[in-house]
């Protein structure tokens, strides 16, 4: 059938509103996803960035098109389109503005939310407007119907939470209860680096990638990849990781750059410094008050005194909160003036993002409406500069500072009594973590863009496919590559210009984060997520890595260590997605649908 020129319109139309709603899901799910590394300190906002990019995609290409086909014809079945593709069209294309919309709306505003669920929401609508409550798929419908995904909006979390405490308990009894627990860290490392190879390995090969031609292997070649990638990458960490971080941490030698691994057991027989009483490791404790990122650690391997730097931060802590609550600022000046101060500091410096922020402090828009000549011109001189700040700012923006919340509010006040419930741990234990999180982040991204890519790009490879062959039923068709690396990437775009929005609201201001934690809450979530995925059932990255994020949480001990007002505000957002995405859907489709028009 020829190509449907006359609805290029609607196809250009839905290809915006896929890419705003890709980047929305970059800025929203993935900014969450990387909160816990960031959040932990493992890895930087700007090294989230890089690898957020690189695993989106792959696990976009690889694997994504299976929860794509879920979202395409799992939902609305082709028949109710009664064969117009044009309606098809206009149909994906409501959803795709509807949920779009609604997470730009809460991206905005801080608020997460489940762009998976958004979508789905919206296509339900856009189901009812154009054939009916009778014909979506409210059922299980072979495990594609809205049963068996809205199932995941209840399952996915609590099981995401129990592997999570599952294997940060199990770090908790090897390591961190031992009497010595520094060289148990560093021995049992490789361990949990055959974990995240294997599930990675697995979520490509089990089942399958349909661009790969991976469906159809047998059972024994699936289980030699798989154990076979894990134990490689188990060896490697044996071999190379290990020696690295003994002489780094057990030995103490400040010497050993990173560029040494790969030297591997040679490392071994490197001697020990002669004054080896300190060892130079990050400091991991999540309130910190100086630019210091290095806090030198003395004493024996059994009695490390992180804990000192943890009450110098709560002290400075407390006296900022004294003198600021003397104030009577409200709750929404705190927070300006602490936008303020990071401004203000950001200004000093040098580069496209001073240049910018100097140009919009010093061309204030005049007295008058916003059309006249003189506004007119001083808004062609802030454009340039409203762009750079959108794309640079995240760079710079203080995360931990903005989870921590400011001195002085109730927020901060809550946010101290959480960590206080948290036991801190050894900084030079954490350091080896902090390496198995990098695995273990990039394995949670790849997740991510295994399961997530299917929301943007299962409604617009109907849209393109029905544009491109005027059938509607070429929807059954496979996903092309180059739709998923085009959204992959635009997802990359969000997580990388706004996506410390959401970090700011999520990590540390859940409950407290550290290395040994944040790689057990990312597995938890991983595993949640490709386990979903295997079944092609479209689940929330979100509400895996939340979930698994409390049940680490609760490993504390007491449920005083997790912000229950967070998860509240959390729970919240994700009930209203339904019933709003649902209803503009419809709505927008029904009255695009039954419009008036001239004959």
């Amino acid at each position: 059938m020829p190509q449907l020129d006359q609805y290029t319109y609607v196809f250009a139309i839905g290809t915006f509103f896929a890419m705003l709603d890709a980047y929305n899901n970059g800025a929203n799910d993935v900014a969450n996803s990387w909160a816990t590394s960031v959040s932990s300190r493992s890895v930087s906002y700007r090294q989230a960035m890089v690898f957020g990019t690189i695993f989106e995609l792959l696990g976009a290409i690889t694997v994504g098109a299976r929860t794509a086909d879920t979202i395409k014809n799992g939902i609305i079945p082709n028949a109710a389109f009664n064969g117009n593709a044009g309606v098809q069209m206009l149909a994906f294309t409501c959803a795709l503005a509807a949920a779009s919309s609604w997470v730009m709306w809460c991206t905005r505003h801080s608020a997460h939310v489940s762009s998976t669920y958004s979508l789905i929401s919206a296509v339900a609508g856009v189901g009812v407007a154009v054939a009916g409550a009778d014909k979506v798929q409210w059922g299980w419908n072979n495990g594609k119907g809205l049963g068996a995904i809205f199932a995941g909006l209840g399952m996915a979390p609590a099981i995401s939470a129990g592997f999570g405490a599952t294997i940060f308990m199990l770090i908790k009894l090897v390591v961190h209860m031992r009497k010595n627990p520094v060289p148990w860290a560093v021995w049992t490392s490789p361990f949990f680096f055959l974990i995240a190879g294997t599930i990675c390995t697995l979520s490509i090969v089990y089942k399958g990638s349909p661009n790969l031609g991976l469906g159809k292997k047998p059972s024994w070649y699936i289980a030699a990849v798989t154990m076979g990638t894990g134990g490689g990458v188990c060896l490697l960490a044996a071999l190379f990781f290990v020696p690295f971080v003994h002489a780094r941490i057990i030995k103490r030698d400040a010497s050993v750059k990173w560029w040494m691994f790969i030297q591997g057991p040679l490392l071994f027989r490197r001697p020990a410094p002669e004054h080896n009483e300190q060892a130079v490791v990050p400091n991991y404790a999540v309130v910190q008050h100086d630019d210091e990122t290095l806090v030198e650690t003395t004493g024996s391997e059994t009695d490390v005194p992180i804990s000192k730097q943890v009450v110098e931060n709560e002290k400075a802590f407390d006296e900022v909160e004294r003198e600021i609550s003397g104030k009577t600022l409200t709750y929404k000046e705190l927070n300006e003036l602490s936008e303020k101060r990071l401004n203000e500091k950001l200004m000093k410096g040098k580069g496209p993002l001073a240049w910018a922020l100097r140009t919009l402090r010093d061309n204030p828009l005049g007295a008058g409406q916003v059309y006249e000549l003189h506004n007119m011109k001083i808004i062609l001189k802030r454009i340039p500069a409203y762009i750079v700040c959108g794309a640079l700012y995240g760079l710079h923006y203080d995360i931990h500072a903005a989870q921590t919340g400011t001195a002085g509010t109730p927020e901060g006040t809550r946010m101290k009594r959480v960590y206080a419930h948290a036991e801190k741990y050894s900084n030079e234990v954490e350091h080896s973590y902090s390496f198995v999180q990098v695995l273990t982040a990039c394995t949670a991204s790849f997740a991510h863009g295994a399961n997530d890519i299917g929301n943007s790009v299962g409604p617009w490879a109907v849209i393109y496919s029905a544009w491109s062959t005027g059938n509607a039923a070429a929807a059954k068709a496979p996903v092309p590559v180059w739709q998923l690396a085009v959204l992959a990437l635009t997802i990359s775009l969000g997580l990388v210009t706004y996506g410390y929005n959401i970090m700011k609201v999520m990590g540390n201001k859940i409950t407290y984060h550290s290395p040994s934690r944040g790689c057990s809450m990312e597995m938890g979530a991983a595993i949640t997520v490709l386990v979903f995925s295997q079944f092609s059932l479209p689940v929330s990255t979100s509400m895996c890595i939340t979930g698994a994020t409390v049940g680490v949480g609760l490993c504390n001990g007491t449920y005083k260590a997790v912000n229950w007002q967070r998860i509240g505000l959390l729970l919240t957002a994700w009930i209203m997605t339904i019933p709003i995405a649902g209803t503009i859907g419809g709505v927008l489709m029904g009255l695009f649908l039954n419009a008036p028009h001239f004959s």
